[in-house]
């Protein structure tokens, strides 16, 4: 069992965080300045020295120096002087960079697919009745086998259930232009926010977040500076990932120490006007994923920003320096000061608003799983290098990764983009391919139709999303097909046989009136039909067969 970690401590005093208790999930609070960074860099290298991978977004670009040996400056010897603190050792993480768009870190990607409805119309801020529609479109989407890769994807998606509409209106519900508009709106939103970088494949696998490298966790860092400027994405992707760790871990209950932890900056953008559906999702994965041995930290300025059903959940406990300066920071003070676990000789509410940099007041997990009495300490600095590193680093570090060249390069692979697009672009070929027909009908030419009909079939849209190798080739060879009988009877006007002969080569084969429409046949109307029907089954099996395990474990 791993040693207890040693976070902070004041004389005699020491506050310690028990590994097998890290699960219990936590609440990192303060206002801006007081140390809330500095507080999540000494616990993600603690955990990091015990073997546990953590993942942490990098709002401000300075949490990658923990991938560098630190040194104690002047004025940090000074202040662990002034605080009776040892000197901390000068270590470093093996450290993993990420990045949705690429630049300071390997790229983050998700499929559509795989991100669900219900985060999408969060990102997308869509009111109840446009969430609505876009569960619909995945649904529809599922049903025809259709897959949501990218935004391409989806928007080619929501066209395709725009203009048919009427279709599905009465197996769906009602489908309104304004909220297929109104989703493409938003779409069109987070693509130019660069969103449509997120989208697609590879998709990141959970397991490249758990690795460790000689024994130490690997410390995954996400750069969120320039992520913070859609903090709808950020949240999005944050609330994804939990997800996926909720979905991807077996049950473990309880460790020694936790198999991950996530820590959650910025909490509250989590939170900030989420439907209620969203927020038992959020509580329901905060409260179950513990068993599954990851312990979820959120790092906030006001614990006011958390929702009580999940506050409720957060057993360990580290809060900085509040300001009350407003009835709502007041407020806050009183909310912080009642959920901790009083202690008889400190005044908590007071000593909130007292604190200095680096100063705080801590309660962790006692071994019985009980609150441990708040104590007044300051919290010890990390070994590592505080603040960013160079771009020579940061590069040097992408190319010693353990992922190095996994996610860089991204796969464009049929989906529903194609697949829908193949058969717009199909439709002309189509026509084309019934008029060549229908002039070859007149001189009894009748089958050149059904397999131009059928070039262009389900077989290859299904299967492959092509779109030019169907009927259109095939038009016009069909109207140059040998006369048979019933085109030499049509010839010869006043015999009697040959007349119907005629009339009957026009019931199968179909007849072209006076303006040049075509009127299918008996014949012709059969051999479609057939076709369609073999074309439709062999595509549903070669659909099964090639994309059948991505279409089976899709999860939303």
């Amino acid at each position: 069992m791993p040693d207890p970690i040693l976070v902070a401590s004041h004389g005699d005093t020491c506050v310690e965080l028990l590994p097998a208790l890290a699960n219990r999930h936590g609440l990192i609070t303060g206002a801006t300045g007081t140390g809330k960074t500095m507080t999540l860099q000494t616990l993600a290298e603690n955990f990091s020295a015990i073997g546990v991978p953590v993942f942490m977004a990098d709002i401000k670009g300075d949490l990658t120096g923990i991938s560098q040996r630190g040194r104690v400056s002047d004025k940090m010897a000074g202040i662990l002087k002034e605080r009776a603190l040892p000197a901390p050792v000068a270590t470093q993480c093996p450290t993993t960079l990420w990045d949705v768009f690429g630049q300071q870190g390997h790229p983050v990607r998700a499929t559509i697919s795989d991100m669900g409805p219900l985060l999408i119309a969060r990102m997308l801020a869509l009111n109840e009745v446009q969430s609505g529609v876009l569960s619909l479109v995945f649904r529809i989407a599922d049903e025809r086998g259709l897959l949501l890769l990218d935004l391409k994807d989806l928007r080619a998606m929501l066209q395709h259930v725009g203009d048919n509409a009427a279709e599905f209106t009465t197996e769906y519900g009602n489908i309104s232009a304004a909220s297929i508009g109104a989703i493409q709106r938003g779409l069109l939103q987070i693509e130019d926010q660069g969103g449509d970088k997120f989208f697609g494949e590879p998709m990141l696998s959970i397991a490249d977040l758990m690795q460790t490298v000689d024994g130490r966790g690997v410390v995954n860092i996400l750069a969120a500076d320039q992520l913070m400027a859609s903090p709808r994405l950020y949240a999005t992707f944050l609330l994804w990932m939990l997800s996926e760790l909720f979905e991807f871990l077996p049950e473990v209950g309880d460790l020694d120490a936790p198999k991950l932890v996530f820590f959650f900056d910025e909490a509250h953008l989590l939170f900030k006007d989420a439907p209620a559906a969203l927020i038992e999702r959020i509580e329901l994965v905060v409260r179950l994923v513990r068993s599954k041995g990851v312990g979820v930290y959120f790092v906030t300025q006001n614990p006011l920003d958390i929702p009580d059903t999940v506050l409720g959940q957060l057993g360990n406990r580290v809060q900085h320096a509040l300001r009350a300066f407003t009835p709502r920071d007041q407020k806050s003070v009183r909310t912080a000061a009642e959920t901790m676990r009083p202690n008889p000789g400190l005044d908590i509410a007071a000593a909130i608003t007292e604190l200095a940099v680096g100063e705080a007041l801590i309660s962790f997990l006692d071994a019985q799983g009980r609150p441990g009495l708040t104590q007044r300490v300051f919290v010890h600095p990390p070994g590592s290098q505080i603040g960013p590193i160079t771009p020579e680093q940061r590069q040097a570090l992408r190319d010693g990764s353990l992922v190095a060249g996994v996610y860089e390069q991204a796969v464009d692979r049929v989906s529903a983009y194609e697949t829908l697009k193949g058969r717009v672009a199909q439709a002309p070929g189509q026509t084309g391919a019934r008029s060549g027909a229908g002039t070859g009908a007149g001189t009894g030419t009748g089958t050149g139709s059904a397999s131009s009909a059928s070039g262009g079939g389900g077989l290859g849209n299904l299967g492959r999303g092509l779109d030019d190798e169907g009927g259109a080739t095939d038009a016009t060879p069909s109207g140059q097909a040998p006369s048979g009988p019933a085109g030499g009877g049509s010839s010869g006007g006043g015999n009697v046989l040959g007349g119907l002969g005629g009339m009957l080569g026009g019931v199968l084969f179909g007849t072209t009136g006076p303006r040049g429409g075509h009127h299918e046949g008996l014949a012709e109307a059969a051999a479609r039909s057939a076709m369609r029907s073999i074309g439709s089954a062999v595509g549903k099996e070669i659909i099964r067969g090639v994309l059948g395990s991505i279409l089976g474990g899709s999860r939303r």
